[in-house]
């Protein structure tokens, strides 16, 4: 599970090192999954029929999926992998949030205050980090529409192979971005980097083969042998270790003003607490470890 987390963590650091626009970035992403997948589920015999009010649903999340990653990939660009993957780890507050919008259920009080404490270290973050702003800014948008497939995939999660819906995900945000590029293409002011190099080609394979695929898998796997908090503790390291990465590799402690880490502080804290309140004894544990695997 370590491994798997490792492996989403490592995302932020591959983003960097890939010199293509976020968008592009996105757009042979999801083209190299979904091939990976297609082989794989093939192989493994995993297909079945999907209705179309499912399928539907999965083309929807899908899309968002792709909206997401190119938040997170522009926030790595406007800043750093420091700031982007914290701001993501506020996306499980914001799925206890919309959570009740869609399933109809009322909002916890507790669940709120938290989500307010989460806000709150973003704020930070954000006033302190100025040269920033827009990663941030990117960042949250990123984690909010994290938030918001997340709950989307509560209600189909368990009816379908996975991999046959990370498939059809894949597919689908990756014709969204296909559309979309040539209008961008067109009516931006700069010019936008779409050919790989050669080493982006290979942090191109590693991001989706080992850092989708692989991961996925090893998280499955390992779901299957560890509880419910062990699993969730290991996810919520993902921040972690990325920043501890982005730090070894980059430096990137030295750019970072101490309300930075005050606000990271409250954010982690507020994703801690969250967890022990999902996860109390007597409380049934919500599907969001399951339907994470294989998306970051």
């Amino acid at each position: 599970m370590h491994l798997a987390v490792f492996l989403w963590g490592f995302t932020g650091v591959l983003g960097q090192e890939i010199t293509l626009d976020a968008i592009a970035t996105v757009w042979y992403r999801m083209l190299l999954t979904a091939a990976f997948m297609m082989v794989i589920v093939y192989y493994r015999k995993e297909w079945v029929p999907i209705p179309k009010k499912d399928l539907g649903r999965l083309i929807g999340i899908g899309c968002l999926m792709a909206l997401h990653w190119v938040a997170f990939f522009g926030a790595i660009k406007l800043a750093n992998v420091s700031i982007a993957l914290i701001c993501m780890s506020t996306a499980g507050i914001f799925t206890s949030l919309f959570d009740p919008f869609v399933n109809n259920s009322k909002h916890n009080t507790g669940e709120l205050l938290i989500g307010l404490l989460g806000i709150a270290g973003v704020y930070l973050i954000y006033q302190s980090q100025q040269i920033y702003a827009w990663g941030v800014l990117s960042g949250l948008v990123a984690a909010i529409l994290a938030a918001v497939f997340t709950v989307l995939n509560k209600k189909i999660a368990s009816s379908y192979p996975v991999r046959t819906m990370v498939f059809y995900e894949m597919g689908s945000g990756w014709l969204l971005l296909s559309v979309l590029l040539p209008f961008i293409l067109l009516f931006s002011g700069e010019s936008v980097s779409l050919v790989p190099t050669n080493m982006d080609w290979l942090w191109l394979v590693i991001l989706s083969l080992c850092c989708t695929v692989w991961a996925q898998s090893l998280a499955f796997n390992a779901l299957k042998h560890i509880s419910a908090f062990t699993s969730s503790l290991s996810v919520n390291l993902e921040p972690v270790y990325g920043i501890l990465l982005a730090f070894v590799i980059y430096h990137e402690y030295e750019m970072l003003h101490k309300w930075f880490y005050i606000g990271m502080a409250l954010i982690m804290l507020s994703v801690i607490l969250q967890m022990l309140r999902v996860l109390r004894p007597g409380k049934q544990p919500t599907s969001y470890i399951k339907e994470k695997s294989g998306i970051d």
